[in-house]
């Protein structure tokens, strides 16, 4: 197992098992630092969406102009970018919806709600909710470190800050039904593992095919991907702790994060 697999799928494994990471703060915890979830949540959309217009479009641009000229390499890039947005949409509308899976909770419900074993299921289906729409997060993650270590890690920290409200989102439910701490974790740990699986399917299947077109395609595509997680998922769900704008303020930091990082690497 060579490092340019070992390194990019070490990256995917941490952060899709960050979903335990939420899970152990419902584990261990007693109040919730809403705040904190607030602005990390914006922060981890600021990198996303700084990073896809930034830097992921402008490589998938000059890897697919130097098969394909200028225009057509704009154009193709273009395609690619809403074809991501278009491909985790359909999976945002087939997944289970018994709740919304990024529906802000809180540690502090664990312990205040009655066990209802009917939320079993809710909690079930969340998990599994979850778990599909980690699967093209593994893959973003995979093929973004392969192409470039630097920027992979910056993706996999942004992905791992937005699974650690997922966990808790998994557990909390689970933990209602059943009031065990340790199967709430577990089976918020296991949603996760679709990332690392997402990060095998794109070694197995994408890389022995891979060329310059392909990769920029690529990279258009999670640009896509990660930008429609921004607006769906992490910016909605940053609100809804109630701290509207300390997580406009968690995005700019985000932005300027990334800026920085992406000029020291440079």
């Amino acid at each position: 197992m060579t490092s340019d697999f070992l390194i990019p799928f070490l990256l995917t494994c941490g952060a899709g098992l960050a979903t335990g990471i939420g899970s152990a703060v419902a584990f261990f915890a007693r109040h919730t630092n809403t705040r904190l979830l607030s602005f990390s949540l914006g922060l981890s959309g600021g990198v996303m969406i700084y990073v896809s217009f930034v830097e992921l479009l402008r490589q998938a641009g000059v890897a697919l102009a130097e098969v394909w000229g200028e225009r057509w390499g704009m154009i193709f890039s273009v395609v690619c970018f809403f074809a991501g947005i278009l491909f985790i949409g359909i999976i945002d509308r087939l997944v289970p919806s018994v709740e919304n899976p990024h529906e802000a909770h809180t540690v502090e419900e664990m312990d205040a709600a009655p066990r209802n074993p009917r939320l079993m299921r809710m909690g079930l289906m969340t998990a599994l909710a979850i778990g599909i729409h980690n699967f093209p997060e593994g893959i973003a993650t995979f093929a973004t470190a392969v192409d470039d270590r630097a920027l992979g890690v910056a993706i996999a920290v942004a992905i791992a800050i937005h699974n650690i409200p997922e966990g808790i989102a998994v557990s909390v439910p689970i933990f209602y039904a059943t009031g065990d701490r340790r199967k709430a974790f577990r089976l918020s740990l296991l949603s996760g593992l679709a990332e690392p699986v997402g990060a095998l399917l794109a070694w197995t299947v994408l890389l022995p095919f891979m060329s310059p077109t392909l990769m920029g395609c690529l990279l258009a595509g999670v640009a896509g991907i990660m930008v429609f997680i921004s607006i769906d998922e992490l910016l909605p769900a940053a609100r809804e702790y109630g701290y509207a704008h300390l997580s406009i303020y968690g995005v700019v930091a985000g932005m300027a994060l990334m800026a920085v990082s992406l000029i020291l690497l440079a």
